[in-house]
């Protein structure tokens, strides 16, 4: 079977691996690209993983999985993958084929992710963000403002 993340690969050889942890995305690329993969398989365990710690708890493992399920993923683009927009933070602008009952979407999307310990993480933007003065959620020690906030102004 050919991975669902468009790399024209295996899924054993591409974002398989990702998902059973036998290893870690290397890029914010490769882990965007695993993300997609797990949501059109329906993985939402990894989807909480790979989104950056602090941020786990905020996210509902049912109303992910019914999304994953009445989710039909027709197609990935990767338009620009960023890998250091910082020191620690990576930049992904991709468009998503989507279907939902029936209706076709497209979403386009520009997302962040920091690395934390070597791992990459996503920075989701849909779950209540600190206020920017607060200590940051990758745990760096910054001000959110000054770390991971300032993709989020």
């Amino acid at each position: 079977m050919l991975c669902p993340c468009q790399s024209n690969q295996p899924y054993a050889d591409c974002c398989q691996p990702f998902h059973t942890d036998e290893r870690q995305p290397e890029t914010a690329e490769q882990l965007m690209r695993s993300r997609y993969a797990a949501y059109a398989l329906q993985q939402v365990d990894y989807i909480i993983r790979t989104t950056v710690p602090a941020q786990q708890p905020q996210l509902n493992r049912n109303e992910l999985a019914q999304w994953a399920h009445e989710t039909q993923f027709l197609g990935l683009t990767v338009h620009q993958h960023t890998p250091r927009i910082s020191k620690h933070h990576a930049q992904v602008s991709f468009t998503a084929q989507l279907a939902q009952h029936g209706e076709a979407h497209v979403h386009h999307e520009q997302s962040f992710f920091v690395q934390i310990n070597g791992a990459w993480y996503f920075i989701d933007p849909t779950v209540a963000l600190p206020s920017m003065k607060s200590p940051c959620i990758c745990g760096s020690g910054k001000k959110f403002k000054a770390c991971c906030g300032q993709f989020f102004k």
